[in-house]
């Protein structure tokens, strides 16, 4: 029939037309993701505006102990007990590695148990998560993969496509709830994490020694998922994760600002 013919032909015109769109609509979306991604997040309102210099101190807590000698640094204290190693280790590890011996080893997992139990206490849910990650759950958080310089480790795209080792548990614990409804009434949910977080510290302008900027250590992390009913819950969960910090620093005997 001629209608028929006529019907078929237009459903093929609508057909191109889509495809046309519809690798359009691709493109479109792919430029305006990348323009996307260069927005920074916003900053609390109260974070200086400017470098470093702009900096405020806000709290001293404790007293800055005062010695009748010269303190020796944690990184010479540790060699001299032979519970750190960081020499020698350029064709083990490479650079920025380390070895925890003895009590040091053991010191780190005291103050990681102390931390866990202390957030236990506080309601907190435990939680393990992946070390490595799919792009898009970085790129959630603030982090790009694709970045030059990279400040992730990216595993071989030949053998394993998009999958990066994560800087920090919260980008794993991002992932959990990426896509994920959670009921109003749970709502904060307060989750702690500890894990290995794998850094690669491109910043090569002020070389470190001892363990900082170091690209492998344990970290736990405090992690709060609220709800934005009255626009001041972010905060309020930020102020009792500082109230808990402050009292982990305390309770560890240790002045700090």
């Amino acid at each position: 029939l001629p209608e028929l013919a006529a019907l078929r032909e237009r459903g093929r015109s609508l057909r191109e037309q889509l495809r046309a769109l519809e690798a359009e609509e691709s493109d479109l979306e792919q430029r305006f993701y990348v323009g996307a991604l260069q927005l920074p997040n916003r900053t609390h309102p109260a974070v200086p505006i400017g470098d470093q210099s702009h900096a405020r101190l806000v709290e001293v807590v404790g007293e800055k102990p005062v010695f009748d000698f010269k303190p020796k640094g944690h990184l010479e204290l540790g060699e001299e007990l032979d519970i750190i190693r960081q020499r020698r280790l350029s064709h083990v590890s490479g650079h920025r590695s380390y070895y925890l011996c003895g009590a040091g080893a053991l010191l780190q997992h005291a103050l990681v148990t102390f931390t866990l139990r202390k957030l236990l206490s506080k309601g907190f849910l435990p939680m393990t998560v992946p070390d490595l990650l799919r792009g898009a759950v970085f790129e959630g958080c603030g982090v790009q993969p694709s970045a030059t310089p990279s400040p992730v480790y990216t595993i071989d795209p030949a053998r394993f496509e998009d999958l990066c080792l994560a800087g920090t548990s919260e980008v794993g614990i991002a992932g959990y709830f990426m896509d994920h409804a959670v009921q109003l009434q749970d709502l904060p949910v307060r989750v702690v994490c500890s894990s290995t977080c794998y850094r690669a510290e491109t910043d090569t302008g002020r070389e470190p020694w001892g363990l900082y900027r170091v690209h492998q250590f344990t970290k736990v992390e405090m992690f709060g998922v609220t709800a934005a009913e009255r626009g001041t819950e972010s905060e309020e969960l930020l102020d009792e994760f500082l109230g808990l910090q402050k009292e982990i620093f305390s309770e560890l005997g240790l002045h700090y600002r």
